[in-house]
């Protein structure tokens, strides 16, 4: 069930478009920075709130991926895998993440604190290549600078 927090923040957006299913992505971002991901009964719940279809708003959060639809860990590390990344080293950085993670793309550590996904672009060319750690742009990246950034969040 959403909370009165979440259905007043979602009411907020409701009013900056015409059509309710416009407000789909942004009510399943506010759902997600509560939670951390969205559930299936919250997909549920923002199509009813809205007054859409569940398939419609189903549609959406799988669509984008940065709606996440299973737990995810405390940190969420994007790894870009743009030409520009690939170019300068995303496969060994790649490489380097799943081994010292113990992990593969896609997948949660076993403690959960992280959770590793590839990025298709990071919007950071001029940084490759790039990761986004909760949110947060590191570029110019090696296997001894991803091993400091990490230290940070441990």
């Amino acid at each position: 069930m959403l909370t009165e927090h979440e259905q007043h923040e979602i009411r907020a957006q409701m009013a900056l478009y015409e059509q309710p299913a416009a407000v789909v992505p942004e009510a399943l971002k506010l759902v997600q920075a509560r939670r951390g991901w969205v559930a299936d009964e919250d997909v549920r719940d923002v199509a009813a709130f809205l007054g859409v279809s569940t398939a419609e708003v189903e549609s959406i959060a799988t669509f984008y991926s940065l709606i996440y639809r299973r737990p995810v860990g405390r940190h969420v590390i994007l790894l870009c895998d743009s030409v520009s990344c690939w170019i300068m080293g995303f496969r060994d950085l790649r490489a380097h993440l799943t081994a010292r993670l113990g992990i593969g793309m896609g997948e949660t550590t076993p403690d959960g604190r992280y959770t590793l996904f590839p990025a298709v672009c990071l919007g950071a060319c001029e940084l490759a290549p790039a990761m986004l750690v909760d949110g947060i742009l590191h570029g110019n990246l090696t296997p001894e600078r991803i091993d400091e950034i990490l230290a940070g969040y441990e």
